[in-house]
């Protein structure tokens, strides 16, 4: 799969085993597999295929 551009080979997982793999905090985040955005409430139940394109944005403060 592909996530931000960079490959990974995994035969598959869900969003939660995803971000809990890549030690990222699910606080401010928004993910969106193969360009449909994932609520975070179904986080835990879609699965990403082997070669899904995955997308993951971190919230950022600024002005």
């Amino acid at each position: 799969m592909i996530v931000n551009g960079t490959y990974y080979e995994f035969d598959g997982c869900t969003v939660t085993a995803l971000l809990d793999f890549l030690e990222i905090e699910p606080r401010g985040v928004a993910v969106a597999v193969d360009g449909e955005v994932v609520p975070r409430s179904r986080w835990h139940e879609v699965s990403i295929s082997g070669g899904g394109v995955v997308e993951i944005l971190t919230a950022a403060a600024g002005g």
